[in-house]
């Protein structure tokens, strides 16, 4: 049995894509560029509005880290079951269903309550939210092949740098000028708007990728049950990689704007602008990342190399700059070391989500992803909770302590990444 093709073939059972299909095939993926980045500007507004919303509901540290921490309690549950169900059912209609949730699920907290009522309704949209990276991931690279997904997955993951960048100053300036009641207002409206964008332009690809194994038909992986699919090293290796990485972004988004005000002394307009300062390293990460992968990947090197190593070394990176920041003086200093931390840290979720959807066969891509997804997203659920109650015990060094952590989670990260990830070796080693 042979590795997974690197050169050009068309896909098993199909005829080569018309201009009409390539033409829809990135309408869908922009829009669905657009779901991530309505998606993340959902996630991100609780952080920019982080001392208004403590002021004004009376929280701790720690209880505000739990209302973070309540947005991800069903969201892993949720990835696993919409992630099988997508095996089964149209993406289209899930992703449909999944953007008028959001919209519903904010309404509560808009129009008023408390911290229970918050609690409930990041609850809600946690579970709405929590399939839409795999989901979103297997909806786009059902349209194109395997070696010419590295850019629409990376521009999916684009996605949530961009959603972060566009909304992080604008919705500062409603929170600070209308409330940050009015912020959820918003993001209300333009999760309604993409959600009739959908109903209109949306599609589901019939594309199907050639099998790993040129003498092994679809049909017989097919078969393949999903816990051989799990117990593969390069599934547990590009799952406690992208743990690692998530775990950064979870910071970013739930604690990063009040670090950036309390820790370093930035005022809130300035904290609105700095914040995406790790979300722009992300997103050009992510775009020399699937240049570099796609070209190696082209140039016949093999996926353990080609994501798996670029995939250790994005993560090195960011593991340094966190490890290193007592050793900075200064205001400046910090922020660009927790900038490229982050940033480098925060962009793993390309080399995962392409490298899991090589492995498995397409009628077990959906669940696949979508476990990867819930065991990955644990990490939003631990992180805010745990830097609250640092943050609650330490004061401002509480929010240093986690960035170190944070390396360190890093570096584990990467290794795994190295050592285990070898798509060839293990689809050798599954059922057919």
């Amino acid at each position: 049995m042979t590795a997974v093709p690197t050169v050009p073939q068309h896909p098993t059972g199909t005829t080569e894509a018309t201009g009409r299909d390539r033409r829809r095939a990135w309408t869908v993926t922009v829009l669905l560029v657009v779901f991530m980045m309505v998606n993340f500007a959902d996630k991100s507004v609780l952080g920019l509005a982080a001392d208004e919303i403590r002021a004004d509901l009376h929280l701790s540290a720690t209880q505000f880290g739990l209302v973070n921490s309540a947005f991800f309690l069903l969201f892993s549950v949720a990835a696993v079951v919409v992630g099988l169900a997508a095996d089964q059912m149209s993406p289209k209609r899930l992703l449909l269903v999944m953007a008028a949730l959001w919209s519903v699920a904010q309404v509560p907290a808009a129009i008023g309550g408390g911290f229970a009522v918050l609690v409930a309704s990041r609850l809600l949209l946690g579970a709405a939210e929590g399939p839409a990276f795999p989901v979103a991931q297997q909806a786009t690279l059902a349209w194109f092949p395997d070696h010419r997904r590295n850019l629409p997955g990376a521009l999916i993951t684009l996605g949530v740098t961009l959603g972060v960048i566009i909304s992080a100053p604008g919705l500062s300036w409603v929170i600070q000028h209308h409330g940050w009641r009015a912020a959820l207002w918003v993001l209300v409206a333009i999760g309604a708007i993409w959600a009739a964008a959908w109903a209109a332009l949306g599609a589901d690809g019939r594309h199907r990728p050639a099998t790993a194994a040129g003498d092994r038909p679809e049909k017989t992986r097919a078969a393949v049950p999903y816990r051989r699919i799990f117990a593969s090293r390069t599934w547990i290796g590009a799952t406690l990689a992208y743990f690692t990485s998530y775990w950064t972004v979870a910071l970013m988004l739930a604690w990063l704007p009040s670090y950036l005000r309390n820790g370093l002394g930035y005022s809130a307009h300035e904290a609105g602008t700095v914040v995406i300062a790790p979300w722009t390293i992300g997103a050009f990460v992510l775009l020399a990342q699937a240049g570099i992968t796609g070209r190696l990947m082209r140039r016949g090197v093999d996926s353990r190399r080609a994501r798996g190593w670029v995939g250790g070394w994005i993560l090195v990176l960011g593991a340094v700059c966190c490890l290193a920041l007592p050793l900075a003086d200064g205001t400046t200093a910090k922020t660009v070391l927790i900038a490229l931390g982050f940033g480098f840290g925060g962009s793993y979720a390309t080399i995962a989500a392409t490298t899991v959807a090589e492995l498995a066969p397409p009628s077990r891509e959906g669940g696949a992803l979508g476990t990867m997804n819930a065991v990955v997203t644990a990490a939003g659920l631990a992180a805010p909770a745990l830097v609250g109650a640092l943050v609650d015990a330490q004061g401002t060094d509480g929010y240093q302590s986690s960035v170190l952590l944070s390396g360190v989670l890093l570096a584990a990260g990467a290794a795994a990444s190295f050592l285990l990830i070898d798509p060839a070796r293990d689809i050798t080693r599954l059922p057919g």
